[in-house]
């Protein structure tokens, strides 16, 4: 059985969990603490630390570069999904990027304002050191204090994707390929501590974000 490690709130562990609830496989989730990395450590044999990462019998899949889809490529050979047609290949690539770029970045902003939410009590001090490592002292007090600016913006550079679901119900046309579950993953991440909702002015994101949770590969013919 395929075994996706994880913090569930993750916008990356997201992606690919929504990739296998998609294809309808049986699957388990592994739950790890954001400050214990040591499972991650030992079975990539110390070549990796970060998360997703599946276990497929004996294969240990991660990702090899920032960008590189290792995880969601594998899954989709594996599982058949047509989540990366040739044809649309350099596509998908601008459009990942942008969506691990732009969108990632004010969701996870906009999420840890409310941390509180999503992080065991236990592991606070340890995110908290390492947003504050990262991003500088206060960063999370001054995230609640742009929270307005970073909706806004978000609502902003959602508007390409509103506008490409104007005439389709998935970004690239008549079904999901990976962009979808990348966007989800991302969107994901921004409503998990459970105080956000999709921008109003999106209806089409709206739609299609119920769309996606309940899409499975069986809906669509190969």
């Amino acid at each position: 059985m395929i075994e996706l490690i994880q913090f569930p709130w993750s916008p990356f562990c997201i992606v690919q969990r929504g990739i296998l609830e998609f294809s309808g496989v049986r699957f388990k989730t592994t739950n790890i603490p954001n400050t214990d990395r040591s499972l991650v450590w030992k079975i990539t044999r110390e070549r990796y630390y970060q998360v997703p990462i599946i276990r497929d019998g004996q294969q240990v899949i991660f990702e090899t570069g920032d960008d590189s889809q290792v995880i969601a490529k594998y899954l989709d050979n594996k599982l058949g999904l047509g989540l990366f047609p040739p044809q649309l290949r350099g596509l998908q690539t601008i459009l990942w990027r942008h969506i691990e770029d732009e969108i990632e970045g004010l969701g996870f902003r906009l999420n840890d304002v409310y941390y509180r939410a999503v992080i065991p009590a236990k592991e606070r001090l340890a995110f908290v050191r390492h947003k504050e490592r990262k991003f500088g002292g206060g960063c999370l007090e001054r995230w609640r204090e742009e929270q307005p600016i970073l909706l806004k913006q978000l609502e902003e550079r959602l508007i390409p994707y509103e506008q490409m679901l104007l005439e389709k119900p998935f970004l690239l046309g008549d079904r999901p390929r990976f962009v979808d579950f990348d966007l989800y993953g991302m969107l994901g991440n921004f409503l998990a501590s459970g105080r956000y909702e999709l921008p109003a002015a999106h209806t089409q994101i709206r739609a299609w974000h119920v769309h996606m949770t309940k899409a499975r590969a069986t809906d669509f013919s190969s």
